[in-house]
């Protein structure tokens, strides 16, 4: 199955959505209510983590169902992507020795996010509402290019 560009379109825009959630709520919690950095972050990224998860589900992917741990394995991708942005960083500081502020930002949130963002399109698209095996078909005059259809938010 071949990547369209609606689906690249509609995984972006759940993306974006999700970073302003996690972002807002992070920045409102720790500023605005005054928790700890850890708390704060750990919350607005599962609250990040939710968002794009129905975006996604009622968006871009919304011809096809997740199964029975649709979340719980599309948080798993999510844990895998900011693992990956943190080897980044731990690769580029302490083992090539890059230590400055703008070294870390440039290995965490550019290298770092444009690999996540890589795992985390391909785990969604996979492992998470992947169209093989089981998957239960999509609704009536959902996906079927009948008249007034959406595959999904963005075609």
């Amino acid at each position: 199955m071949s990547i369209t560009r609606s689906e690249v379109t509609g995984f972006a825009l759940a993306g974006i959505c999700a970073y302003a959630a996690d972002l807002g709520l992070f920045l409102w919690l720790r500023s605005g209510l005054g928790w700890d950095p850890i708390g704060a972050k750990c919350l607005s990224f599962v609250a990040g983590c939710t968002v794009a998860y129905l975006g996604n589900a009622f968006g871009t992917y919304r011809g096809r169902r997740a199964g029975r741990r649709g979340y719980a394995v599309f948080l798993a991708v999510n844990i895998a992507g900011a693992l990956v942005q943190l080897l980044c960083i731990a690769v580029s500081h302490y083992g090539l020795g890059f230590t400055s502020p703008r070294a870390d930002t440039l290995s965490g949130a550019v290298l770092g996010m444009a690999l996540a963002t890589c795992l985390r399109f391909w785990g969604t698209r996979t492992l998470v509402f992947s169209q093989g095996g089981g998957d239960v078909p999509p609704p009536e005059g959902h996906g079927t290019g009948e008249e007034g259809s959406r595959t999904s938010w963005t075609g």
